[in-house]
């Protein structure tokens, strides 16, 4: 009997010693669980998904660089590298506490390396790949969705972040598939298993995983502990300081306590009650006197005379919804939001990576003095933007009266759920595709070619005849004639 007690103490001794060299020094492993038993990485439902994504279009990518190689492999591989770096972020993610704006830079610094790394390759005398090389470079910064931490960031949501990313990167990659599409399929193959990673692979990967960002776990583990000695082998960490308390002990005793709590300043939320009580509240408020009152007021019509209405009209507002905004975020988008009655509105600082966003301006006119990526215009009225030139498309959403002019390229404008729209097109954007959808009142105006300076109107048609013929709907616009 004695040899067995013995025999189960030593097994017991045995595991404890297993379990301390294991996890038990402090670190994110909850105690008595192995350092491998915590979370299996093949297991997560994310992390399965992040590896069907990495091994559909990014392989096909990879493949595709392996036949062309060169310049084109080497960026290739710097993705790879990207993405196997977001991986292991996304696996600690869920095992360390969420760090504060020092921690968190110190926790994506894997990610970084590999995105400088990518930049430098397009640094210096440009190579016959340069087209290649740009869409890795600009496309790795949607790979940062993972640095979302709230609405106050100054990001966009991930989703929404890693379209915008790809915006920038869509117009080399273009370029790839312009250049090799009739003369070399791999080169084609790659730019377009280059998209398919991002739209939709890792946009749709975002969004059924990551909508409002990473989940940062609720362990013990932090992403940047704090410098402190080494413990002794095999002794357990120091336990962390206790919180400060939210109550200091004066603001839960009496006030007739003790002559000596009365004599000491207050702390915590008794010195913000003592603050309010020695403030005399009713100090600045006036006497209501009979005269005041609306039942002795002897003009009770309601009816506002036109100098009351000229004094409500006055200067320009500020808008309900927030703050007026004109700024540029993260460096890749303006934002111009909530403009009343600003005819003054200029953009000048920007460039062809940059896009804009005009939302919920009213009677204002914004200029954006360069070419930039794309514009879109929500939910203002009686506004008017011009500019230079899109990379991609000009969109006009949800707004009433609005004017917008071009005076250079766009290949694309769509105007959606929109009553009241002026186009005026300038020679270089003749051949836009202009698409409307749920608007009324759309007039474009081009170039007149007789006079110079002379513009011509045309109406785009929001009735349509739908007629069944030979199996199918034709559809043509109502045309009215007048007798």
């Amino acid at each position: 009997m004695d040899e067995n007690w013995i025999q189960r103490l030593e097994n017991a001794v045995s595991r404890l010693e297993a379990l301390s060299a294991g996890g038990g020094g402090g670190g994110g492993v909850p105690r008595g669980l192995p350092a491998e038993d915590v979370a299996d990485p093949a297991s997560d439902p994310a992390i399965v998904a992040f590896d069907d994504l990495v091994s559909g279009p990014l392989r096909r990518a990879s493949d595709a660089a392996v036949k062309i190689g060169d310049k084109v492999l080497e960026a290739t591989k710097i993705l790879e590298e990207a993405f196997a770096a977001l991986r292991e972020l996304l696996i600690k993610v869920k095992q360390t506490q969420k760090p504060n704006m020092d921690g968190l830079a110190q926790f994506l610094q894997p990610l970084n390396e590999v995105i400088t790394k990518a930049n430098a390759l397009t640094e210096g005398r440009r190579s016959d790949f340069f087209n290649h090389q740009k869409t890795i470079a600009d496309s790795l910064s949607a790979l940062a969705w993972i640095a979302y931490t709230g609405k106050d960031c100054g990001m966009s949501l991930p989703i929404a972040h890693v379209e915008e990313s790809w915006q920038m990167a869509e117009f080399y990659n273009n370029k790839v598939l312009v250049q090799y599409r009739s003369k070399d399929p791999d080169h084609a193959e790659w730019a377009k298993a280059l998209k398919e990673l991002y739209i939709p692979g890792l946009r749709d990967y975002v969004k059924g995983f990551y909508p409002l960002g990473p989940v940062w776990g609720t362990g013990a583990r932090t992403s940047v502990p704090a410098p402190r000695k080494a413990p002794a082998p095999g002794g357990p960490a120091p336990p962390p300081p206790p919180p400060a308390p939210l109550f200091s002990i004066d603001s839960l005793q009496p006030s007739s306590s003790s002559s000596l709590s009365s004599s000491r300043p207050k702390e915590g939320m008794a010195a913000v009650f003592q603050e309010i009580s020695s403030v005399n509240i009713t100090a600045g408020l006036r006497k209501v006197t009979d005269d005041m009152k609306s039942k002795n007021q002897k003009d009770r019509t309601g009816v506002v005379t036109t100098a009351e209405k000229e004094k409500s009209v006055g200067s320009p507002a500020f808008s309900k919804t927030g703050p007026p905004k004109l700024e540029l975020q993260m460096g890749r988008k303006w934002v111009v939001e909530n403009q009343i009655g600003r005819k003054n509105l200029v953009i000048d600082d920007c460039d062809a990576k940059q896009s804009v966003y005009v939302f919920g301006c009213k009677d204002s006119v914004l200029q954006i003095q360069g070419k930039v990526n794309n514009i879109t215009i929500d939910k203002c009225t009686k506004t008017g933007v011009v500019f230079k030139g899109v990379v991609a498309a000009c969109e006009i959403v949800n707004c009433n009266r609005v004017e917008v002019q071009s005076q250079g390229s766009a290949p694309t404008i769509s105007v959606d759920n929109t009553a009241g729209c002026q186009l005026y097109l300038s020679n270089e954007s003749l051949e836009a595709s202009i698409t409307t959808a749920k608007s009324s009142e759309i007039n474009v105006l081009v170039p007149a070619s007789e006079t110079e300076g002379d513009w011509g109107e045309h109406a785009l048609p929001e009735q349509f005849v739908h007629f069944y013929k030979d199996g199918q709907f034709i559809t043509t616009p109502v045309s009215h004639s007048g007798g």
